[in-house]
């Protein structure tokens, strides 16, 4: 869970500090995973590589969407109805994160480390140590990711196939 202690300027003039919560749940991060042609981290890879500025635009702002909500006053739920990540969308802190995310490298990356369950960041990174010492490489080039949504097909009978939608990043 990501935790941003943040003082703004409110609509009426009034200067506030507010703690904004961010998490993203096992689950939601393999929908990511799983809806993201070659992998969310490798799109990530890709953007920044390519400097792609409208497309870190609109991954920041769906990461920031996607991981926005509220703890329950007894700490078991963290609520992210439409109505509570409207509340946020709608004040000047929605508006300087998405300027701080877009401008501080460093930031971006506290920001996306945090929202992500600590444990699936641990098992990446053994995950990545593991196949570094074997001597293989993760997908982190266009061609590679476009090479493997290319093979990417379900059969549905035999001898029809259909190719898996391939989007630039999931819909929110």
């Amino acid at each position: 869970m990501y935790k941003w202690d943040h003082t703004y300027t409110d609509y009426n003039g009034n200067e506030r500090t507010e703690t904004f919560y961010f998490n993203l749940s096992k689950g939601e991060l393999l929908d990511l995973e799983w809806r993201t042609p070659g992998g969310l981290e490798n799109y990530m890879k890709h953007i920044m590589s390519m400097m792609d500025g409208q497309a870190l635009a609109d991954t920041f702002k769906m990461l920031v969407d996607k991981s926005y909500g509220v703890k329950g006053p007894d700490g078991r739920t963290f609520i992210k109805t439409p109505e509570v990540l409207n509340n946020f969308k709608f004040t000047e802190a929605y508006s300087d994160l998405y300027m701080l995310l877009a401008t501080d490298d460093k930031a971006a990356a506290a920001f996306i480390n945090g929202i992500f369950p600590k444990e699936a960041v641990e098992a990446a990174h053994k995950q990545r140590e593991m196949a570094e010492k074997a001597g293989l490489s993760l997908v982190d080039t266009a061609k590679d990711t476009a090479q493997v949504q290319a093979e990417s097909t379900v059969p549905l009978v035999e001898g029809q196939e259909v190719m898996t939608p391939i989007s630039p990043l999931p819909t929110v």
